[in-house]
């Protein structure tokens, strides 16, 4: 499945140092996208093992590059 613009963009950014931990609403900001759409983008990089989940519990489900 070939990623989208957004997807390209975020993890350009995530890979230069992106600092804290990737949200969907820091998705949202970041892509200038709603938070729905964060929502559809990330899952679907976690399902091709580009994220992870990160550790830790919470209100809002943090991600993280996959090494």
């Amino acid at each position: 499945m070939p990623l989208n613009g957004r997807q390209v963009k975020l993890l350009d950014r995530l890979l230069d140092g992106f600092e804290g931990k990737l949200t969907s609403s820091k998705w949202g900001s970041a892509a200038k996208c709603s938070p729905d759409t964060a929502l559809r983008d990330i899952p679907q990089l976690r399902a091709l093992g580009v994220l992870k989940k990160s550790t830790g519990g919470g209100p809002s489900t943090a991600c993280e590059l996959e090494h």
